[in-house]
């Protein structure tokens, strides 16, 4: 087991370029009860694997604490957290703080919806290096900004700059302000159809282009997943994502429970898979107002999800029946085929014509 101060010392030794920006009718009938009490998402590893003691990827630790210094970068155009204006905090996790921020020395010359670089406003994700040394989850906060350069795709919010003083990460991304999936789910209680079908085909579109490229989201859910000002779904936070290729498996427990597989919780292994089971309970959910499986103790859940079988409400149309038990019912199994997997992303591709 690597000790936390051998971590640092050979944080110390690692310094890697910041990254700069890339190319740029609700039903009729009652609304059904909502589930207020959600789990959080959680990560660690199989009882069978020791934890990783890979260093963070690029931190270096000292005693300064100045964080208005340059940043720990070999780019010669440097960015730092003295080029942006602190406008409000949109958010806070276990690790640190999401700012809304504005670019120094950008004039507002957008199209006005408030997305993406245009006005110069955008999402600052800043984290405490020693929290997540401490918390050893390291290797998630490597993946995590590693994969953000890797996709480039329209429903999948883009990274534009990271960088890093001698406590803390940053990760700039496009600012996004529709507001999560979860919070117009809550609103609504359910979602009309076409809703869930325009929702769900932009969702299996990115998650398609993620395992394109060898990446493995692992955290679906409506909290993370945001509304853009036109009404479109933006994928967000990659703290648990991770790269495995084609024969490959992983064996951390890692995600929310009700969205997560059954061979997640049965310490089986995981591939791409599980990110279709968690699509599959994402639309039930829309089209529901709650997941499949639910119970306030989390070993029950767990049991639910192994053992039973999903159960479709009767207050839906056949056609959301169809839905269900059609393509999406292949994605509800632990094991969905690939012919099945090709029928669900040429159905996504019809639901944009």
């Amino acid at each position: 087991m690597v000790s936390t101060h051998e971590k640092k010392t050979n944080l110390a030794r690692l310094i890697i370029p910041s990254s700069s920006s890339s190319p740029s009718p609700s039903p009729s009938i009652t609304s059904p009860h909502v589930i207020h009490s959600r789990s959080h998402s959680f990560v660690g590893p199989s009882p069978r694997f020791n934890p990783s003691s890979t260093p963070l990827f690029f931190l270096q630790e000292d005693d300064d604490e100045d964080e208005e210094k340059e940043p720990l970068s070999s780019d010669p155009v440097k960015i730092g957290p003295s080029d942006f204006h602190i406008l409000r905090v949109v958010g806070q996790g276990a690790f640190g703080k999401v700012f809304l921020v504005r670019k120094k020395g950008n004039c507002f010359d957008g199209d006005g919806d408030g997305d993406g670089d245009g006005d110069g406003v955008f999402a600052m994700k800043v984290m405490r290096k020693d929290t997540i040394i401490k918390k050893n989850h390291v290797d998630y906060m490597k993946a995590e900004r590693d994969i953000l350069t890797k996709v480039l795709h329209p429903f999948i919010v883009q990274l534009r700059y990271s960088f890093q003083t001698n406590s803390k990460l940053y990760l700039v991304l496009d600012f996004v302000n529709g507001g999560h999936l979860f919070f117009h789910l809550y609103r609504q209680g359910i979602f009309s159809e076409d809703q869930a079908r325009l929702y769900t085909a932009e969702i299996v579109s990115a998650v398609s282009h993620l395992h394109s490229k060898g990446i493995v989201h692992r955290d679906l859910k409506p909290e993370n997943i945001l509304m853009d000002s036109h009404g479109h779904v933006m994928l967000t936070d990659f703290g648990m994502s991770k790269e495995i290729d084609e024969l490959g498996r992983s064996n951390s427990l890692c995600g929310t429970v009700e969205y997560m597989a059954p061979e997640i919780l049965l310490a089986k292994g995981h591939n791409k898979d599980a990110d279709w089971w968690s699509v599959g309970i994402l639309l039930y959910e829309m089209l529901t107002g709650k997941a499949p499986f639910t119970h306030t103790n989390r070993k029950k859940l767990q049991e639910k999800i192994i053992k039973e079988k999903v159960k479709l409400p009767p207050f839906l149309t056949s056609e959301a029946h169809s839905l269900l038990k059609g393509s999406f019912s292949r994605l509800l199994c632990t094991q969905p085929h690939s012919e099945d997997l090709a029928i669900l992303i040429k159905m996504q591709n019809e639901l944009f014509l």
